[in-house]
């Protein structure tokens, strides 16, 4: 359903990490059609630039496509510095990420860096970058952080994930209070299962099993989102609707985490051989991108 005016977004700009597949590229692609200038950053050159040619031919507004680890704060900075050139920024979504399910005493301290790098290190850096600039030019800003409902409940076999989730809904509520007198809002969302191929083919590895986290029936409305019913939500933190709302984050999970937590904690019960083939098809699926990115 369209609830906004196709101009809702006109004369905002956007950078959506994480843009080039998955959640990130269905908020780009629906801001861009709401008006957004948008750019989109990642570590694949040739998935941005088939996402951000695909987004533009369906909304006829170009969109920007930046190669940028957002792991490495000077990247970061480098990244956003050239974007305020053309124009400044007007809202940020933090969602590029990185998960995968694994038993907490088999990870490495790599593995453990992976996620929290990514999802931690790299929101943090992505919203510094972009926060201390419109402090500095005087200009309002939005920050809107994909999350889970872990943060609430913390979760078993994906903890990295959780810890920095978890650091990220406090930096939103933490600059809320802090940046609020600059017209600076930070919210966050709190996405149930939304399946998407990347984070599907770690988190939900293999056919013969399922989590809480990842099965529809734990939903008291028993089915999976839908893209719109989530990018709707982006926009409207994003957009000049909601001025005044600032420090949440908005669960929308079709009331799973009320029903009981969609967590991965029920993989208690997997055997050896199942660990076995899911690390095999997780290696498979970050091989399949690494590949991409060279």
């Amino acid at each position: 359903m369209a609830i906004f005016s196709k101009d809702a977004l006109a004369g905002k700009a956007v950078l959506v990490t994480g843009g080039g597949g998955g959640l990130g590229r269905e908020i780009a692609h629906a801001m861009s059609m709401l008006g957004a200038h948008v750019h989109i950053c990642g570590r694949r050159q040739a998935l941005l630039d088939t996402a951000a040619q695909e987004i533009t031919a369906g909304s006829g507004i170009p969109v920007g496509a930046h190669v940028c680890d957002i792991r490495d704060a000077d990247a970061v900075d480098a990244m956003i510095d050239a974007i305020w050139q053309e124009t400044p920024l007007s809202g940020l979504v933090n969602n590029a990420a990185a998960n995968f399910i694994a038993p907490t005493h088999e990870l490495s301290a790599r593995g453990f860096r992976a996620i929290t790098s990514t999802v931690m290190d790299g929101s943090f850096h992505a919203t510094l970058s972009c926060g201390k600039r419109w402090i500095r030019d005087g200009l309002p800003g939005s920050v809107v952080s994909m999350l889970t409902t872990w943060v609430w409940t913390g979760s078993a076999f994906v903890v990295p994930s959780a810890m920095a989730k978890g650091a990220i809904h406090a930096m939103t509520m933490s600059l809320a209070a802090e940046w609020g007198p600059y017209n600076i809002r930070l919210n966050a969302t709190a996405p149930g299962p939304f399946p998407t191929e990347g984070a599907w083919d770690k988190l939900n590895p293999i056919p013969d099993t399922q989590s809480s986290a990842t099965n529809c029936d734990t939903v008291p409305m028993r089915r999976f989102g839908r893209m719109p019913e989530l990018t709707n939500l982006v926009a409207y933190l994003l957009s000049d609707a909601s001025p005044y709302l600032t420090g949440q984050t908005i669960a929308i999970d079709g009331g799973q985490h009320l029903a009981g937590p969609g967590t991965f904690a029920d993989l208690t019960n997997l055997t050896p051989e199942q660990w076995k083939a899911a690390r095999e098809a997780i290696a498979a699926s970050v091989a399949k991108e690494k590949s991409q990115r060279a």
